[in-house]
């Protein structure tokens, strides 16, 4: 027998070493940095669905690379007359 999920249910997990508190409610779940407010959420529709999970997933890969000491640097463009531009 199943236990109904109706309120909040708060975790820690490590990831990488690095402290993480899931939280899973009716709406969906949430992974955030532990001290920090902002992080992951994901709606149980998104997450049946498949599309939307993937791109989250993606995009929560792209975050934890970056957090992980990674720097995004944007391209220089290239003028017309081919020198690049910062």
């Amino acid at each position: 027998m199943t236990t109904k999920l109706d309120k909040s249910l708060r975790r820690e997990l490590h990831v990488k070493g690095k402290p993480y508190v899931l939280t899973i409610s009716p709406q969906g779940f949430k992974l955030v940095a532990k001290g920090r407010r902002k992080g992951y959420e994901l709606e149980w529709e998104s997450f049946v669905s498949g599309e939307t999970a993937l791109a989250t997933a993606l995009n929560a890969t792209l975050h934890l690379s970056l957090a992980d000491g990674e720097t995004a640097k944007p391209k220089a463009k290239k003028r017309l007359n081919g020198t690049s531009r910062r």
